[in-house]
């Protein structure tokens, strides 16, 4: 599946978006978000408070307790603020 990173969580992962081949037990966000996190430095760094980082499965908002099954594309972002 492609992972998509953006703002700051990009900046600390250190790229834009990656393949990923998941183990079969990372069935979920919140499973991803910590399969991720134990990558290196960077990651970890990226998902230390994953209770920020807002997530998209498709194009689709979504919460961290959501399926992966079938997900094509995930994203990750941190809380957007505007004006």
């Amino acid at each position: 599946m492609k992972v998509r990173y953006f703002a700051w969580v990009r900046e600390r992962v250190g790229r834009a978006e990656e393949e990923v081949d998941p183990p079969i037990e990372v069935a979920s966000v919140a499973d991803l978000i910590a399969f991720l996190s134990r990558r290196d430095e960077g990651y970890a760094a990226a998902f230390a408070q994953p209770n920020v980082i807002r997530a998209a499965l498709d194009r689709h908002h979504v919460e961290h307790s959501a399926s992966l099954a079938g997900a094509r594309e995930v994203a990750f972002f941190p809380p957007m603020t505007g004006g």
